[in-house]
């Protein structure tokens, strides 16, 4: 939650960076999933690449939307990433469960000041 505050104290960050970090946060889970050794199966592996296409396609979305739309669009995809995180929370797979925790409940509140603050 203090990343959040820290974040969006001063107003929402650049809907550029909000957008860019649609694509890390997969990739993070890409490096967790590789390091823990939990990307071994096509089908572990097919599912954390479409949810870098889609978290991608959902960054890029925002970016050719432009403002003021594109604010609702990444505070969209940081409320689904924070599902994706209650997904790998309850199967505990890909990321520790304390990780997508932590990030789930970042993404909710960010996508609520997004929202608040577009």
């Amino acid at each position: 939650m203090a990343l959040v505050v820290v974040t969006f104290a001063d107003g929402a960050a650049p809907f550029e960076l909000l957008a860019a970090l649609l694509v890390v946060m997969p990739l993070c889970y890409l490096a967790f999933g590789a390091r823990r050794r939990e990307l071994g199966t096509r089908r572990a592996l097919a599912v954390q690449l479409a949810g870098l296409v889609v978290f991608t396609a959902v960054g890029l979305l925002a970016l050719a939307v432009g403002p003021p739309g594109a604010g609702y669009v990444v505070a969209a995809g940081w409320f689904a990433h924070g599902v994706w995180d209650a997904v790998h929370h309850r199967t505990g797979k890909v990321v520790p469960r304390a990780w997508s925790e932590w990030c789930g409940v970042v993404d909710f509140l960010g996508a609520a000041a997004i929202v608040l603050l577009t």
